[in-house]
């Protein structure tokens, strides 16, 4: 392996806390000295002058959905691979929502020989095991089975809606030592809404979700989870009301962590309507369509209050890391009406540019802050040991150039769809080069 000097390079390291410029070599896959200035090295020594980079520890995503196998249109394993690397994800694990679903040993085994028949150098990727035989939240898969495996633990990435089932889920999963991740959602409550439910929806004319649909059932699930014992981490929270709710719950000491996805951060439902007020700014509107289906998410983008009582849980590490949640979907399947479109957007390579310059640059989030919600936060929230930038460990790395501008369109994207909001927009913000041994 070539030997590598990033010279004049500013460190992230939230395991450390440290944020600062120095020199870094990385030799045979390891980082061998991090030092203010490295004076002397190997003749052979690649020399880069890194100034005005940011280097940090790759990014892990908790969880995002995989096309392949079922849905080879939307997304395969590789192309997700390569849009991870491509946005600066070393680390990331996928839902068992594929076709068949990752519920047996088979179907695990058959994911993970592919995966070693691909090019070397791409992104780990790891599985989550269904909680439930076929995702379908009606009998329990086999648990027991699984958590021998190399699963990061159990999820089905869909509500279970049946409590007396979530029960004993708990119950069966706590000896196994594996993670369990929810996501409150009663879709009794949620109906046939798109929207989350407001003045914004009414607005819009369209049918709206209220937020009982996901308090409701979180409250449900901090009851379980204090009756059991069992640790569980909180998916897609995306109300004010359920911040308060896990706020509570972590005083009292019940084992939860929770996640945000990254758009819930940035928009709001008033983005929509390309309302400036209430999105922020932010708006990428279809040219043919009144509201973009691409801004249609699960659970929907919160009021303006939702975004930022959001914000300030994950400042106050009440909401332990930001997930991604890439959903990928095909031109056809989004391209309707916003009601019937399927909720879910690409975030992958998107994530951390767009992050870096709403929250960073802003001055909400400290680049460190962004950095732990997005490598440290998501491994611990998958019971692994967190990147760090120091001698002796492996060079799972990203150099990451703040300024660099792209294009958001087919040519430019990684992953085999295009489903988001900021399709044919101008960023700031691009991952120049991934590390990944």
């Amino acid at each position: 392996m070539s030997r590598e000097l990033l010279q004049n390079v500013r460190v992230l390291d939230p395991v450390s806390g440290s944020d600062r410029i120095a020199d870094i070599l990385i030799a045979e896959g390891n980082i061998k000295t991090v030092e203010e200035k490295i004076a002397e090295f190997p003749a052979d020594t690649q020399v880069r002058d890194c100034q005005g980079l940011i280097l940090g520890p790759g990014l892990t995503d908790i969880y995002s959905h995989s096309g392949e196998p079922g849905f080879e249109d939307r997304e395969t394993l590789e192309s997700l691979m390569q849009a991870a690397a491509a946005g600066g994800f070393t680390r990331v694990a996928i839902l068992p929502d594929t076709s068949p679903p990752v519920d047996n040993l088979a179907g695990l085994a058959l994911l993970q020989q592919h995966i070693r028949n691909l090019s070397p150098g791409l992104p780990h990727l790891y599985f989550w095991g269904a909680l439930t035989a076929g995702v379908k939240g009606q009998q329990m898969a086999e648990l027991g089975e699984l958590a021998s495996s190399t699963v990061v633990g159990f999820a089905d990435g869909l509500p279970l809606s049946n409590p007396a089932l979530v029960r004993r889920l708990l119950e069966y999963i706590k000896p196994l030592g594996k993670s369990v991740a929810l996501w409150p959602c009663d879709r009794t409550l949620a109906g046939n809404g798109a929207v989350r439910e407001g003045a914004v929806s009414v607005r819009l004319g369209l049918p709206g979700i209220p937020a009982s649909a996901e308090t409701s059932a979180l409250a449900v699930i901090l009851e379980l989870v204090a009756s059991a014992g069992t640790p569980v981490h909180i998916m897609r929270v995306s109300t004010a009301r359920s911040v308060e709710l896990i706020r509570d719950a972590k005083a009292r000491g019940l084992p939860v962590t929770a996640s945000v996805t990254w758009m819930h951060l940035l928009l709001n439902v008033g983005a929509i309507s390309g309302n400036s007020k209430d999105s922020g700014g932010k708006n990428a509107l279809t040219a043919s369509l009144p509201y973009d289906p691409n801004l249609r998410l699960e659970p929907p983008l919160g009021n303006l209050s939702d975004l930022l009582a959001l914000i300030q849980a994950v400042k106050d590490g009440v909401i332990d890391a930001i997930a991604i949640d890439h959903k990928p979907h095909t031109y056809e399947e989004k391209t309707v009406a916003f009601a019937d479109s399927p909720p879910g957007a690409i975030g992958l390579e998107l994530a951390l540019p767009l992050l870096w310059h709403g929250l960073v640059e802003t001055g909400e989030f400290s680049a460190l802050e962004l950095w732990r919600l997005l490598s440290a936060g998501p491994a611990v929230c998958l019971g692994q040991t967190p990147l760090t930038v120091a001698p002796g460990v492996s060079a799972e790395l990203i150099l990451f150039d703040p300024k660099m501008s792209w294009t958001v369109d087919g040519s430019s994207l990684k992953s085999r769809s295009a489903n988001t909001p900021w399709l044919g927009q101008q960023l700031a913000g691009k991952v120049v080069q991934t590390w990944v041994y």
